[in-house]
């Protein structure tokens, strides 16, 4: 009979922990750059997991996993790139326009619109400036040169090119996530156990949960409010009105982020001189974020995550600002966590004393 094997002595144990870490902290700085892309597969493979599993109930076995996975890995890409390319080529179609433009203004100066006159406020100011800065040739020149410098095309081609990689490899971890996803939560599982017990499976549980709130809350309400102002952009005359109501479902996903497209909007009726149109889309629009915001994202939000929604503001805004547009999804998520914890541990009993509610 085999005799039982010792514990491993002290030091032994403290080499491997130190090992262990070392190795994990050398994994995550190789891995630095994949980061982004690995969080943006984990959060796309999270929201579309029921619509996953219910494919996966029709097409079982190892071929129907790869197959499905490949297939919305698929259908990831073409949301993303879809509009990207309508506007793109929206784009296109209106540069040479444009290029004209700012050549007969750098030749001949912009005269003071008429708009600028029916300014509610701000009107002798706005003309001062116009007059200074855009009116005379010299002065068109100078403002453009300024706007060329801030939209250095390198740096566009730079930021655009890896941001190209980031997205190609995200769809590359979809795919994969989605293929292995038994065995992955299998091993989360496994691992969660072993190291926080039964708190570990309640973690990843409450984590999902806040996830999939999350983005309730902030993409289907954002493009709610884009299909909105989409009808707003049609029926007051603002130009492009279906591009813009994309790009305001976008921005609706951002905090503050509608109320840029919506000063966009009325600028652009501004310059077609309908000041009115220009006020009503502004106010509209507000009034649709603000109950959005204030009474629609909430609930969906809080209900998922059982956070008051103030917690839900700073994990938004806080993501946002540590993590850029990744933080949406996730700063939110580890609130959620944090506030289960704290929970958690004013209901365990300490010393025998009374649990707290």
């Amino acid at each position: 009979m085999d005799e039982p094997r010792a514990a491993p002595p002290r030091t032994t144990m403290i080499a491997r922990l130190t090992l262990a870490v070392l190795l994990a902290l050398l994994g995550l700085w190789i891995a630095r750059g994949f980061l982004p892309s690995l969080a943006w597969a984990v959060v796309i493979a999270v929201a579309i997991d029921p619509l996953h599993m219910r494919l996966r109930a029709r097409w079982p076995g190892p071929a129907g996993r790869t197959w499905t996975a490949a297939a919305i890995a698929l259908l990831v890409a073409l949301v993303v790139l879809v509009p990207v390319a309508a506007g793109i080529t929206q784009a296109a179609r209106e540069a040479h326009d444009v290029s004209v433009w700012i050549a007969q203004a750098q030749a001949n100066g912009l005269p003071v619109p008429g708009w600028v006159q029916q300014l509610p406020v701000g009107r002798e100011m706005a003309t001062s400036w116009w007059q200074a800065n855009l009116a005379t040739p010299e002065g068109a020149v100078n403002q453009f040169h300024h706007l060329r410098d801030v939209a250095d095309t390198r740096l566009i081609g730079s930021n655009v090119l890896r941001r190209s990689v980031v997205f190609a490899f995200t769809l590359l971890a979809l795919f994969f996530l989605l293929r292995d996803r038994d065995s992955i939560i299998a091993q989360m599982r496994r691992a969660g156990d072993r190291l926080f017990g039964p708190t570990g499976e309640r973690v990843g549980v409450q984590t999902l949960r806040s996830i999939r709130g999350t983005i309730d809350g902030l993409v289907l309400v954002g493009i709610g409010e884009g299909a909105v102002m989409t009808i707003v952009y049609l029926v007051l005359g603002v130009p492009h009105p279906l591009l813009l109501g994309a790009v305001t479902a976008v921005a609706a996903m951002i905090p503050f982020g509608a109320a840029l497209v919506f000063a966009i909007a009325s600028a652009l009726l501004i310059g077609l001189g309908s000041v009115g149109s220009a006020v009503a889309v502004m106010v509209i629009g507000l009034v649709v974020v603000g109950i959005a915001d204030h009474f629609v994202r909430p609930v969906l939000i809080g209900g998922a995550t059982r956070l008051p929604f103030l917690w839900v503001l700073i994990g938004i805004l806080g993501g946002v600002e540590t993590l850029g547009l990744l933080g949406l999804f996730i700063g939110p998520a580890i609130m959620a966590v944090l506030v289960m914890l704290w929970r958690e541990f004013l209901e365990v009993p300490q010393g025998g004393g009374d649990v707290v509610a």
